[in-house]
């Protein structure tokens, strides 16, 4: 899993120690992703499966794709679809994508690479595994996250970020036994690149076997915890987790995040991702690639697609690119 490493971790600015006083979060609960395909078929895990909505505001879906090894031939992606209302973040660990949209945006990206798209008013994309890759083969792995956006901000213009690796801060815990990539939000005084709509952060942290995170976090945000591979006990409570578990804390204004002394051969450290962020605590109605505040809008977002006003296919197309919508049909 590299993404984004270094050599020397002791060489990194440092997450401060906490100061006395501090509220270490409790875990509220610990979820397992059920497994699923996306797309034209490649594995994801639902990482949000059976969380209330309210406990992941303002963060409505987000899929672990892969970890999966590709033979030739076999690597898949998207078709061209729509999104209206929110906003995506793709995140890739291993491999290599590329996106367009109808606005202009995309590119590829690749390990410890981000693309942020914010929907908005209305797109279409497209996200497929580059040619090379799909007569290769080779290793793929990524995270999908989808952040809503509040009402006054779901009409906006869409745009493209493209946040290369080298761009994300980079910290270590205090031993230096956990290293901390911050893509977004600011965390222990260290901001990301990535620019939202919605307060909110997101960390990508590999800590050491026996090694233990404090890591401070605004008490105005929730803080959830995934588990993208290795072993480990999150919360003051120490709770166990593993690969593609989601930890929910509770209140506070730090999240502990310890690897396990062993882990298995092919995990030599506890991945995880660490996100939260302001709640919107607004009405949200969603159905396939439209997250809105009420069922009409979602209804308005399906026919304002089917009649070409989301944008059009730019006459550029990444090979074999078919047209559809992710949810297959309009709501009744």
């Amino acid at each position: 899993m590299p993404a984004v490493t270094v050599e020397d971790t002791t060489a990194l600015p440092r997450v401060p120690v906490p100061a006395p006083g501090t509220v270490r979060r409790r875990v509220r609960s610990v979820t397992t992703a059920p497994s699923g395909f996306e797309g034209e078929g490649f594995p994801v895990r639902r990482a949000f499966a059976g969380v209330d909505l309210r406990d992941l505001d303002p963060f409505i879906h987000m899929d672990q794709m892969g970890e999966v090894e590709y033979a030739p031939g076999e690597p898949k992606g998207t078709s061209w679809h729509p999104h209206r209302g929110f906003e995506t973040v793709t995140y890739i660990i291993d491999g290599t994508f590329e996106h367009a949209d109808s606005h202009g945006g995309g590119g590829t990206i690749s390990n410890g690479d981000t693309q942020w798209m914010t929907a908005g008013g209305g797109v279409l994309h497209i996200e497929r595994p580059p040619e090379h890759l799909v007569v290769s083969g080779g290793l793929f792995h990524g995270l999908q996250l989808w952040v809503n956006l509040p009402k006054a901000q779901k009409w906006v213009e869409p745009r493209y970020q493209d946040l290369r690796a080298q761009e994300s801060v980079l910290l270590a815990s205090p031993d230096a036994g956990a290293f901390l990539r911050v893509i977004a939000g600011e965390v222990a005084g260290a901001r990301g690149p990535g620019s939202t709509y919605t307060p909110m952060a997101m960390v990508h942290a590999t800590i050491a076997p026996g090694a233990t995170l404090d890591l401070p976090w605004r008490p105005d945000f929730n803080a959830l915890v995934y588990v993208l591979s290795g072993a480990g006990t999150v919360g003051v409570d120490q709770q166990p987790v593993r690969t593609g578990q989601l930890a929910v804390f509770g209140p506070g204004d730090t999240i502990t995040v310890s690897g396990a002394v062993h882990q298995e051969s092919r995990t030599p450290a506890l991945d995880v991702v660490v996100l939260g962020g302001a709640p919107i605590r607004e009405p949200i109605a969603m159905y396939g690639p439209f997250v809105m505040n009420t069922r009409q809008e979602v209804v308005d977002a399906f026919t304002d697609f089917q009649a070409g006003r989301l944008g059009s296919i730019p006459a550029q197309r990444i090979p074999h690119a078919g047209v559809r919508g992710e949810s297959g049909q309009t709501p009744s």
